[in-house]
Order: C-alpha cells, then sequence, then structure tokens
C-alpha cells in the first residue's frame, strides 16, 4: 500500500489543507479505506483531522480552561471512599487531590488504629498513558488480592495477584476478560476469556498455590464454554456465598450454570435450560433460590423454588404487572430487597420483604424517596445476616449521598454526602419531568433541569438522549454539568423508547423493527421543550454517545434544522456496515438488538436509519465528533467515516466545518485519569457553550 493516498489533482497541496481534502480518495466514496487500522495513512489522515480540531478549539483555550477549573473548585479532589467491613478487615479507597486513581487501605475490624494500605492503583498507573481496572477480588480470608488490568483500552486484561499488605505483584494471565470471582475454598479463581470478537466465550478454574511470597498455578480448567455467538458468560457469586453463578446471556436469552462455591471442582449444574425470548436471575437463601424471569410474564415475575428440588413445582411470591417491571432481587438471611420499576412514573424504587422461617412475610414495604425523579439503588452491602442496608441515592439537582438503613429501628443514617463548592449549590437547582407526545401518541418522559431563578424563560439547552439495550438513565448528579447551568444552559435527558426508563415494554417498543421510534421520541422531546417555553428553539444542542451517537445522528437525518449543533462521542453510526461484519466485537451478540442484515428485510430495515447511510442533502449544524483508537465497541472509523463524508457535503466555508477528535490513547470510556477525562468534558462544554452563543 502506498504510503500517501491518491489526491485529487484540484485539491491544494498544503500541509494544512483540511485532512478531507488532501486524503481524498475518489475511487472509494463511502471512507471505507479508513478501516485500514495498520495504514500509516490512517494515522495520518486522523491526526490531520486532530491538527484542525486543535487549531479550531485554539480559540476557545480560555474558556476550556475556565471551565476546567471551574469544575475542578467545585468538586472536593481529595475523595475518602467509604469504608465497609468485611468478615476480617474493614477497607475503603483514598484520591489524592493531585491523583487519577486511588489507593486502597484497610484495617482488622477489631484494629481499627492499624491502617495500612494494600493496594496502589496510582502507582500502578503511573508509566501508563491509559490505565484501567477491570476488576478487583479478594480471597475468602482476604489475604490475597486479584485483579485485571487493561493498559491499552482495547478491553484486554492481565490477571494480577498478590499477597497482603505488601507483597510483590505478581502477573499470572494475558489476554483474558475483566471479571473475577474466588470460590469460597479459598485457592480457586474463576475468570473469562474472549474469542477473536472479543466476545466472553469461555469461564476457566485456576487452582493455585497461595504460599507467600511467592504463589503459582497449579492447574488450569475450562469449566463453561459458550459456542453461540450471540451470548455472553458473566461470573458472580450469590450473597450467601454458597453458589458460583455462571450466566450465559444474550440480549433477550439468558441460562444460569451453578458450581457449589466451596467444592468449585465440581462440574456446573445448569439451573434452568435456555429457551429463546426468556431471561431469568437467581438468588439463593438456604434451602431455595429466588428466581426472576419472564417467562409468560414480560414484566417478570418472582419465583420461589426449592434448593433440592428446582424442577419441582414452586412458589410464586410476585405477580406479573402490568404497570411496574421488576429488575432485580436481592437475598438476605431475613429476606429478600427487590429492585421495581413504575412505568407510569418512570421511577425505581425499591422493595423489602421480611420472611420468618415459615416463610411468611413479616413485613413488605417499599423504602421512602428523598424526591422524584432520583436514582435508588442497594449499595456494597456484603453481608448476608445483616440487618442495616447501605442505599446510594443521588438525583439531577442533589449529588450523590450514601445511607444506612436500620431494619429493626428504622433509623435513616446518612453516611456521606458528595461535598459541592463554589457559586451554585443543589439548593439553587431545580428539576421537573415533563412528557411529550410522539409521533404515535405515546407519552415520552422528559427531565429538565436548570437554575431554579431563570424558571419561567426559554433558556438555550442541552438536549441528552441514549435509547438502547433497555439500559435506564436514572436521575444523576454531575458537577461538571453544574458549569453549563451556571451560564443559563438548561440541561435536558430525553428517556426514548429502547431505553428501561418505563419498564421492559418501554425497550421493547425501541428496538429492532421499532427502532425508529427512539429517533421520533428524541424529536418531539425536543418540540415540546419549545412548546412548553422551557428551550429557546433556536438555540438546542444534541448529545449522544455510543449507541446514543445512532439516536442524535439518526435523528438529525431526520431533520437537522432543529438543532443548533451536535456533540456524538464514539457514535454508533456506520449501523449497516458494523452489523454486516460478524469478526468484529459486539456484532453477533446484537443481532438480538438490531437485526441480523443477513435477512433481507432486516438489511433494508438497517439501511433506512443508519446515520451513515441517510446523510441529507440539506446540510447538518456543527458537529463535533470524538472517537477513540483502541475502541473495541465502536470502532475508531465510525466518527472518522462520518467526519469525512460530511465535510464533503458541508463543502467550503462551514463554521466550523465539522470536527473530529480521535484519542489516540483511549478505549470506548475515553481517557481512564480522571483529570484528563474532565479536560475533555470542559473542551465538549467549550463546543456546546460556543454553539450556544455562551461562550
Amino acid at each position: 500500500m502506498k504510503a500517501q493516498p491518491p489526491r485529487d489533482q484540484n485539491v491544494d497541496s498544503d500541509i494544512n489543507a483540511r485532512p478531507i481534502q488532501r486524503f481524498r480518495r475518489p475511487d472509494d466514496p463511502d471512507w471505507h479505506w479508513l478501516e485500514q487500522r495498520d495504514a500509516p495513512e490512517v494515522t495520518a489522515f486522523l491526526e490531520a483531522a486532530n491538527d484542525e480540531a486543535r487549531r479550531w478549539f485554539s480559540t476557545l483555550e480560555g474558556l476550556t480552561e475556565r471551565l476546567y477549573h471551574g469544575h475542578l473548585a467545585r468538586r472536593e479532589l481529595a475523595v475518602h471512599g467509604l469504608p465497609t467491613a468485611l468478615d476480617h478487615f474493614t477497607v475503603w479507597s483514598e484520591t489524592a487531590a493531585d491523583a487519577d486513581h486511588p489507593v486502597w487501605w484497610r484495617h482488622a475490624n477489631d484494629a481499627p488504629e492499624t491502617t495500612e494500605p494494600f493496594f496502589d492503583i496510582q502507582a500502578r498507573a503511573r508509566d501508563s498513558a491509559f490505565f484501567e481496572i477491570g476488576d478487583m477480588a479478594l480471597c475468602p480470608d482476604e489475604t490475597w488480592l486479584a485483579w485485571t488490568e487493561d493498559t491499552q483500552g482495547n478491553e484486554t486484561f492481565t490477571l494480577w495477584l498478590q499477597h497482603l499488605p505488601d507483597g510483590e505483584p505478581l502477573k499470572l494471565l494475558d489476554d483474558i476478560g475483566p471479571e473475577l470471582c474466588w470460590a469460597e475454598d479459598g485457592t480457586t479463581l474463576l475468570f473469562t476469556r474472549f474469542d477473536a470478537t472479543q466476545r466472553p466465550e469461555s469461564i476457566w478454574r485456576l487452582s493455585l498455590r497461595l504460599t507467600a511470597p511467592s504463589p503459582s498455578i497449579d492447574h488450569e480448567a475450562l469449566i463453561l464454554r459458550e459456542t453461540d455467538p450471540e451470548f455472553w458468560l458473566g461470573l458472580g457469586k450469590t450473597r450467601s456465598r454458597e453458589w458460583l453463578v455462571l450466566e450465559s446471556a444474550s440480549k433477550d436469552t439468558s441460562e444460569t450454570h451453578l458450581v457449589p462455591a466451596r467444592t468449585p471442582n465440581r462440574p456446573p449444574w445448569r439451573f434452568q435450560p435456555r429457551e429463546a425470548g426468556v431471561e431469568y436471575a437467581l438468588d439463593h437463601r438456604p434451602g431455595h433460590f429466588y428466581v426472576l424471569h419472564n417467562r409468560h410474564a414480560p414484566h417478570f415475575r418472582l419465583d420461589r423454588l426449592d434448593e433440592i428440588a428446582p424442577d419441582s413445582a414452586g412458589e410464586t411470591l410476585i405477580e406479573h404487572r402490568d404497570d411496574t417491571t421488576l429488575e432485580g432481587v436481592d437475598a438476605f438471611s431475613w429476606g429478600l430487597v427487590l429492585t421495581e420499576r413504575d412505568h407510569q412514573e418512570a421511577q425505581v424504587r425499591l422493595r423489602v420483604i421480611e420472611l420468618d422461617a415459615a416463610h411468611a412475610r413479616q413485613r413488605d414495604s417499599w423504602l421512602p424517596l428523598n424526591e422524584t425523579p432520583c436514582s435508588q439503588a442497594l449499595d456494597a452491602t456484603p453481608h448476608f445476616d445483616t440487618r442495616r442496608l447501605r442505599l446510594h441515592e443521588e438525583s439531577f439537582t442533589q449529588p450523590p449521598s450514601w445511607t444506612e438503613i436500620d431494619l429493626d429501628s428504622g433509623q435513616r443514617r446518612l453516611l456521606k454526602r458528595q461535598a459541592i463548592y463554589g457559586d451554585l449549590q443543589p439548593e439553587q437547582l431545580t428539576c421537573q419531568r415533563l412528557w411529550a407526545h410522539s409521533h404515535d401518541g405515546e407519552r415520552v418522559p422528559v427531565s429538565v433541569v436548570m437554575r431554579a431563578d431563570l424558571t419561567g424563560h426559554p433558556l438555550p439547552t442541552l438536549l441528552h438522549g441514549y435509547g438502547a439495550y433497555g439500559e435506564v438513565l436514572d436521575a444523576w448528579f454531575s458537577p461538571a454539568r453544574l458549569e453549563l447551568l451556571a451560564r443559563g444552559v438548561a440541561f435536558v435527558v430525553a428517556h426514548v423508547r429502547g431505553g428501561g426508563e418505563r419498564g421492559e415494554p418501554w425497550y421493547l417498543a425501541g428496538k429492532l423493527e421499532h427502532k425508529t421510534n427512539s429517533f421520533q421520541d428524541f424529536l418531539a422531546a425536543r418540540d415540546a421543550l419549545v412548546e412548553q417555553g422551557i428551550s429557546d428553539g433556536e438555540r438546542i444542542v444534541a448529545h449522544g454517545a455510543s449507541a446514543g451517537g445512532l439516536l442524535v445522528g439518526a435523528s438529525l437525518n431526520l431533520s437537522p434544522e432543529r438543532f443548533r449543533a451536535a456533540v456524538l462521542d464514539v457514535p454508533f453510526v456506520d449501523v449497516l456496515r458494523t452489523m454486516q461484519n460478524p469478526d468484529l466485537p459486539l456484532t453477533t451478540a446484537e443481532y438480538s438488538e438490531w437485526g441480523d442484515p443477513r435477512d433481507p428485510a432486516v438489511r433494508q430495515r438497517l439501511q433506512a436509519y443508519s446515520p451513515l447511510d441517510n446523510l441529507p442533502e440539506r446540510p447538518w449544524p456543527p458537529v463535533f465528533l470524538q472517537g477513540s483508537w483502541h475502541d473495541t465497541r465502536v470502532a475508531y472509523w465510525e466518527p472518522a467515516k462520518l467526519y469525512a463524508r460530511l465535510s464533503e457535503l458541508a463543502g467550503p466555508g462551514n463554521t466550523p466545518p465539522p470536527l473530529l477528535r480521535t484519542d489516540m490513547d483511549s478505549g470506548h470510556g475515553g481517557a481512564s485519569g480522571r483529570f484528563k477525562a474532565w479536560h475533555d468534558h470542559a473542551r465538549e462544554d467549550a463546543f456546546i457553550l460556543w454553539a450556544l452563543g455562551k461562550a
């Protein structure tokens, strides 16, 4: 391959010419040559685009720095994590004010004065441009720590082992998945491996000789392999510590295998065979399994099955309901904590059920919510017998807080609340939930947060959306967001179909043949903001990441004039071509989400909305695209090709032209260090404020 691609003879060859001009290939109008990762002209193209973006952003450099330092001033940089008492030690993390990563500390439960560090992540990350911990796992007696780490950003991990508190780290394995789980025998560690498409396709058992200071691998054995390319494997353990849980799941079907946690050499036992379209998950109390499933129950129900004879008829504890999705079950010695979602209010709730020895209900009540909409979740509560639950709660206006609830006294005790500094405090914010009416009359929840003193005035607005995989965008607080809010910008989330905010029906109504509902919902949310006087219709910027980039890109194709600008992070925009390549990571596993284009009808459907295949003759508004070189979920070439195609359509004179920035050190989640990630966020916000006329 030539070092330099053919150039259009009519284009100025000056090095300062735009990348779209310098690298144009008349014989490849769709820019697929950018998929050749090892070709030097590909990195040259991306670096030229980075240079172009750098030059354009130089005029906003002062604003970017003010946003960045303003963000730093609003948050507590030295972070002391919440201590968690395990069986033998209490552990917590501490992040220094100038550090990207934490140091983990511990003390013996009966000697709180004997504090000692046992895992310095900041030191391990010091020599790596990218560093991310995949998983950390303490062995049952808490004397050994195993962890996985990624130093490339490609989500391929290395397994390490260390005797605590200060043994020499030992590298055990390369090229494995992130997940780890110790068996209760104290010497067996379970992990996953990938196939060629980076699908976790096998679970392995590692028998260890844990002799300090020189541990070694005694034996490595395959436990379970998943041959269906649409299924991924995952690891877990019941809170009772009786069972290791090996789950195989696609986007709409699951199957669980169990291994006794104290005798991990026994072969896995398939709990229930897979049925197409049936998902189930389980937890355990001695004598019983509690199985959450959607067999003949689209919104899920909860059954109790006998531990010895799970195939026999059990008891249904929570029936299927039309207005509520049952999302999770956590078992304790005294009963259950259920996670439920109300469809009408798009609100999650925690429900506590206490059971006596005869399995009769002694209590059945919902934990109170501080406000709505908000997030409420069970936080780290490792002990099976504890009667003190730790909750994590936050909202669009209130920073994260951790509360302990005593089930016996009913007392709530605030353990920690994230501190917020500066001129804009949570009590000066307001949040409201409005409902947009989509093209088919469906009500779409829309969350709005702004300064309380600006209510009643149409505001410049950042509209964010995701809407895929049934993922939920429950309310979350962001110190960085305060920089926009302080400058009079409203932040809005469109909870479109395809997400899980209104339960399982909401997800199913925005996937496969119903995917276009997501795009119409996003546009309906935008219009409702204008109609209800919340947003200035001339100043709305759209934002989406990953599959949210698909949402925003498809919405812009339908109606580019509705938005002032857009920001797309690692956007999934080359949908048809990606889904036609089964060798790429995620593709085959996502047939049940998007469809298999080997079916002509599916191919036609994907082609009809894939953003890269439907760019309109009307120009898009200014757009800032971001990709990552090591991204294995959305390849760097998807935003790069969109950038090239939009540049061709835009023509000369656009201010700004489409902008592309590719992080050459990171993966799908962006920068691993918090300061670099915050600076990247400040650059995004500078673009948004420029587009909204607030720079």
